[in-house]
């Protein structure tokens, strides 16, 4: 479960409900377009607050950049229809949210399960984009340790999906013993983040990490600026993996030290610097 690396927002930032020919979907942005727009796409129980160290970074690097909760995602409203949240589905709210945000060059991140929506959406069209990161993101399904934790959680959810309090308590009695605890303002948080997310979006898109194909033979043809980065460790994906994924993409290719598999959180300076630097040098392609 990602934890952002705070909850205030910087004073650059501001909240608000993006509205699209898809709904609408509540972010945070910060920055002027002076450069460009990034839109950044969260991970699975993640939200948009995931990437709130990288908003001050990055909109003093000269770039807007919106972080978005997706269908029923934390503040984002959803349906209890599973069918709503399959892949093709958010992949055309990706594409909605980039048309909302208007003209200019936009840059496209999906942090984990995030990446495997961004790519979707890149596959459906990549029209709109000026490149595609994949944040601590595969080739394919999460590995087969992850996949067995998932299909539990995914179990637990169809069963209790009417009490997500109960879930979540028993979901928090199985954390280590020797956890660093979270603060109480955090603890809250990530509470109030897994109640207020539709249970049936936790569902499907559960189901995508475990089986989700290797979809990089289609990235690598599409003709896009494309970055791999990821933290030294990775528990979703190994490290080695996203190398030789990166290869296969012709991608650039950065591993960002003292972070795992939220480098946006855990090192957000490095990583916004990093997403800066290869933003600037797509648009000199």
């Amino acid at each position: 479960m990602s934890k952002p690396p705070r909850l205030t927002l910087p004073s650059v930032a501001r909240a608000y409900r993006l509205s699209t020919a898809r709904g609408v979907f509540a972010v945070h942005e910060a920055g002027e377009a002076v450069r460009g727009t990034a839109l950044l796409v969260p991970g699975f129980t993640g939200s948009k607050e995931d990437f709130v160290g990288l908003l001050e970074p990055l909109a003093t690097a000269g770039y807007r950049v919106v972080a978005v909760d997706g269908r029923g995602q934390y503040e984002s409203p959803g349906p209890r229809d599973e069918a709503a949240y399959e892949l093709p589905e958010l992949a055309r709210d990706v594409l909605a949210q980039a048309a909302a945000l208007g003209g200019g060059p936009l840059h496209l991140v999906g942090h984990s399960l995030g990446g495997l929506i961004a790519r979707a959406a890149v596959l459906r069209d990549a029209a709109p984009f000026a490149s595609l990161t994949l944040l601590s993101s595969g080739p394919a399904a999460i590995t087969e340790v992850q996949q067995a934790r998932t299909k539990l959680l995914v179990a637990g959810l169809e069963a209790l999906r009417d009490d997500m309090p109960a879930l979540w308590a028993a979901m928090r009695s199985q954390d280590p013993q020797d956890a660093v605890p979270d603060s109480p303002e955090m603890a809250e948080f990530l509470r109030e983040r897994w109640l207020a997310t539709v249970p049936e979006q936790l569902i499907t898109t559960g189901r995508v990490l475990i089986a989700e194909p290797d979809r990089v033979e289609e990235l690598a043809a599409v003709p896009l600026p494309k970055l791999v980065l990821s933290g030294t460790v990775d528990y979703a994906w190994p490290v080695p993996l996203m190398d030789d994924m990166a290869v296969r993409l012709s991608a650039a290719r950065v591993v960002v030290e003292g972070a795992e598999h939220s480098p946006n959180a855990e090192n957000p300076q490095v990583t916004a610097g990093a997403l800066a630097s290869f933003w600037e040098s797509a648009l000199q392609r």
